[in-house]
């Protein structure tokens, strides 16, 4: 079949005119007196620990990117930019729609947020799914591996993925501050370009942002499909060089205030997120999204009292996503939330601080169309989590505890009848950090977590095109429970760094979605026959597909993780990780499904003046051990460089930059990615971009 569709542009956008908030930054700028001074925000702090603690005083392992680090590794998506930090891959349904994959876990298990709420979007509920957020705007992002379910909910017990960025400022700003950054080419012949700005005088602080960005169809090295899946299924390999339907093109925005005070701020903020793109599973096939979010947000410390801090945050979401084959809608996927979280900080007891909190979500999910294989379903959470820590000398103990009650309630229609569900997740942690010296710590973290089922793991029951598969729900499910152990050792010298961690985690009731063995024809006939293998049911005429049904058993993850940067010379950086995942059906002793191998990285960082330069090389080895019905996935070693040059300006810092991606030209198949077999990484290619702060 040939791509026929081309890309249709989204619907029109309150940001478009880009360009216009670009000549407004500069021109505002150059009117700027000449002896006014830089004006630089804060760092954020680290959303893994509601005190505000830096990383390395955290007992779970936090990963965080910001500055220019963050902006020389973006990525067309959250995931993939992240793709590579040790115990973190992607789920990459094409180049378009990926999540973020936590030591095996993903889908409902790994939390995403914006600014510390849930994004509200449908990307957990399918793979091809985008999650609405991109990463062109974002200023930190904080990554969470292991349990985080005591601060944020069961859907956090595989790990916390929070971007951050300045929608809503949080510290005064006095005069006028932003950046913009172009890119063009690479694999997908992007075409980018994003703006931000800040402005205040010291009491009200306005912050704007917009971006565009365009993609054609990737272009690949050797075919889509890859050799082991022609000759399991003996198919006849098609489109070579390049991934039909993987195209893109979207724009978003924001507008947000506050007013700033010595010891806090009030604030709210409007943004909007639309994307068209190819689902590559399907070449007819697009999605057409779009979300409009609004925020409140308020922080006071320094109270006085019992109460010495608290913070209140908010967001309305409103999220609609349509499939559209050859130009006509076929489903229609909405949803529509309010998610909010009240935390108080307590004065010290003694040497013990902590933080009370509060948190709700209320969201109306809603399918129409071909592929509304889940009901309407309104799903409400409810929760309240203690954390505490206590530093003894050396030492410093973590501890809480989290209450959640879960109400999942399905509608009727002509297809599903209504159900109703309520859960109660209890969540518990206790950790400690003990310093050996002025260079060693280590930190041990024990958890029990508890989920309540998704709505589609209670009420699925249709054909999901996207991943080839009829889903079978089940509403008596109970309780999702994991208990886990986390052990890290760390060690800093001047610009050195090191940290070697294990973690075990074991669930006595993990939900996850597994191939029976059975067909289903389209229209839910189960092992419809097919007397002439054709695909299609004899008797209906409809399409077959393998049924894979949402099932409790007892699992087990476990793996390890290295990072370590050790500074070699005045200007050279050495840098070193690693991870490795072992995930296993308990009761069958075969290994779950989509599960990285063990992948083995190095980088070099030089800095000399206005030139840097940087080089890193990721070997992920073969992965031999899959699920039934799974295909092996061959190795590979994905080599990119970058220079940078900071040009010689005065009134601003303007830096230059080539990436070149798979400099080895190897077909790189990602076994997290469902679509690993037909939907291979970008072939090498190069990056130019340019970025701007001022």
């Amino acid at each position: 079949m040939k791509f026929t569709n081309l890309p249709q542009k989204p619907s029109a956008f309150a940001y478009k005119p880009i360009v216009i908030l670009f000549a407004t930054c500069f021109s505002t700028q150059a009117a700027l007196a000449e002896n006014q001074t830089q004006i630089t925000l804060p760092p954020v702090a680290i959303t893994g620990n509601p005190l505000g603690v830096s990383s390395d005083e955290l007992v779970i392992p936090v990963s965080v990117l910001s500055g220019r680090e963050l902006s020389l590794k973006r990525e067309n998506t959250l995931a993939e930019t992240l793709n590579g930090i040790p115990g973190v891959s992607a789920t990459n349904f094409g180049p378009n729609a990926s999540r973020p994959v936590i030591r095996g876990l993903d889908a409902e298990r790994v939390r995403i947020m914006q600014n510390g709420i849930g994004v509200l979007d449908a990307s957990s509920l399918s793979f091809d799914h985008a999650v609405t957020i991109d990463p062109l705007i974002i200023e930190q992002i904080d990554v969470i591996r292991g349990p985080a379910a005591l601060l944020y909910g069961g859907s956090a017990v595989g790990g916390v993925v929070n971007a951050i960025d300045h929608r809503i400022p949080t510290e005064k700003v006095d005069g006028i501050l932003g950046r913009a950054e172009g890119r063009v080419g690479g694999a997908d012949s992007q075409n980018s370009l994003a703006g931000v700005v800040d402005a205040g005088d010291g009491k009200i602080a306005i912050h704007a942002d917009a971006y565009t960005r365009k993609t054609s169809d990737l272009d690949i090295k050797g075919f889509a499909m890859s050799s082991r899946k022609s000759r399991a299924e003996n198919l006849t390999r098609e489109h070579r060089g390049k991934l039909v339907n993987s195209s893109a093109d979207a724009e978003g925005g924001a507008i947000g205030a506050s007013l700033t005070f010595d010891n806090g701020y009030l604030g709210t903020s409007y943004s909007g997120f639309r994307s068209n793109y190819g689902t590559v599973a399907e070449e007819s096939v697009r999605a057409d999204m779009k979300s409009n979010r609004w925020d409140i947000a308020s922080e006071f410390k320094e109270l006085g009292g019992i109460v010495q801090r608290v913070k209140f945050r908010l967001a309305h979401t409103d999220y609609q996503h349509q499939e559209i084959e050859n130009g006509e809608v076929g489903t229609t996927f909405k949803n529509r939330g309010l998610e909010g979280s009240l935390e108080a900080g307590h004065a010290n007891f003694g040497a013990l601080t902590g933080v009370l909190g509060l948190q709700f979500q209320n969201t109306n999910f809603e399918a129409l169309g071909d592929e509304a294989f889940v009901p309407a379903v309104n799903t409400q959470n409810k929760a309240v989590y203690l954390y505490e820590e206590l530093p003894i000398d050396q030492l410093k103990l973590s501890f809480g505890g989290r209450v959640e009650h879960v109400t999942v309630d399905s509608r009727s229609n002509d297809k599903f009848t209504g159900q109703n569900n309520r859960f109660t997740p209890s969540s518990f942690a206790l950790g400690g950090l003990y310093t050996f010296s002025d260079h060693w710590s280590m930190t041990t973290n024990l958890s029990h977590s508890e989920r309540a089922p998704s709505y589609f793991e209670l009420y699925a029951d249709g054909p999901h095109l996207a991943t080839g598969q009829y889903e079978v729900g089940n509403a008596h499910f109970a309780k999702e429970r994991s208990n886990g152990i986390d052990a890290q050792i760390r060690w800093k010298q001047d610009k050195h760094t090191f940290s070697i961690g294990a973690f075990y985690t074991r669930f006595g009731r993990f939900i996850g979605l597994l191939d029976t063995g059975n067909t289903r024809g389209v229209d839910g006939e189960l092992n419809p026959v097919d007397a002439d293998n054709d695909g299609v049911a004899d008797l209906s005429g409809e399409d077959i597909l393998p049924e894979a049904k949402f099932s409790a058993i007892k699992a087990t993850f476990k793996g390890v993780e290295i990072e370590g940067k050790f500074n070699l010379i005045d200007n050279l950086d050495l840098t070193v990780k690693g991870d490795y995942v072992r995930a296993k059906n308990n009761e069958s002793g075969d290994s779950l499904p989509r599960i990285s191998p063990l992948r083995l990285g190095f980088g070099l960082r030089y800095q000399l003046n206005n030139w840097g330069a940087r080089l890193d090389v990721l070997h992920a080895f073969g992965q031999n051990r899959t699920a039934a019905n799974e295909l092996k996935t061959d190795s590979y070693t994905d080599a990119s460089a970058m220079v940078t040059y900071k040009l010689p300006v005065t009134r601003f810092n303007v830096e230059v930059f080539a990436k070149g991606k798979n400099l080895l030209n190897q077909e790189i198949r990602e076994h997290a990615s469902f679509l690993k077999d037909i939907s291979p990484a970008g072939e090498r290619s190069v990056l130019l971009g340019l970025r701007a702060d001022f």
